[in-house]
């Protein structure tokens, strides 16, 4: 049976408001971008990597960890609110176009959330690979909040997000009384080359939970680097990475 080709992409551009040089930094002594371009290495399914960037020291950075860098971001899918999806199908093009290369699966590791197990990534990829008909996967965890609670300011009053039939007020209620809801992650996502170049879309129609209780750590703000270098030493003895947080994101 022929392997099937499992690309593994990083998108890492040049520019970040937050932390300057972000997918430079070091953390836990290496590049941050570093290592998601491990994970992508360690892992059974991923046959390519390649990263996504406008930055020539990003580019040879990532070459020295193994990924390949075919070509260079254009600057106008490298700002900051370039959407993913842009990102993604310049990169899916440029490799149909130039190489006649086409992955049955893409899979989305973003540089700024270093602390993933790659067991984790291969599980992910396995159920992705048993679901021919699936559009994509997403990482999924346990919110801190329900949304349920959640409000919006219209003019001069509350609004609340989201509303229940037959409910007048579900923002008063328990929440073990409210429909169950999950939060994307960012952990890990998945998704197959046609739910970008025929649909457009970065995610379709048919989108797998990989449902997990492992904390995602993202770094957002230099101030909190140590919370994410302890992370990355706990994963690296084999030990957990942190408590169970419900699904909570750190922000660091």
């Amino acid at each position: 049976m022929t392997r099937p080709q499992i690309l593994a992409l990083v998108p890492a551009r040049g520019g970040s408001k937050s932390i300057p040089r972000k997918n430079l930094i070091l953390v836990g002594g290496k590049p941050l971008i570093a290592h998601s371009l491990e994970q992508a290495g360690a892992s059974r399914f991923v046959t390519r990597t390649v990263v996504s960037t406008d930055d020539p020291e990003i580019a040879a950075v990532a070459r020295t960890y193994g990924a390949e860098v075919p070509f260079m971001r254009p600057a106008q899918y490298a700002e900051d609110l370039s959407p993913d999806v842009d990102v993604f199908r310049h990169a899916l093009n440029w490799l149909a176009d130039h190489e006649g290369y086409r992955p049955e699966l893409v899979v989305h590791l973003r540089p700024t959330g270093p602390v993933r197990r790659v067991e984790l990534i291969d599980q992910a990829i396995a159920l992705m690979l048993e679901r021919p008909e699936a559009d994509a996967l997403r990482s999924v965890s346990m919110p801190v909040q329900t949304p349920y609670k959640m409000w919006r300011i219209d003019g001069e009053y509350l609004r609340p997000l989201l509303t229940l039939n037959g409910l007048a007020e579900p923002y008063n209620l328990p929440r073990q009384n409210l429909p169950e809801v999950w939060w994307q992650n960012g952990y890990v996502d998945i998704l197959r080359p046609r739910t970008i170049q025929e649909l457009g879309l970065m995610c379709g129609h048919k989108i797998l939970p990989f449902v997990m209780d492992e904390p995602m750590l993202e770094i957002d703000y230099v101030e909190n680097l140590p919370i994410v270098e302890e992370a990355l030493a706990r994963l690296a003895r084999g030990e957990p990475v942190g408590p169970n947080t419900s699904g909570r994101r750190f922000s660091v």
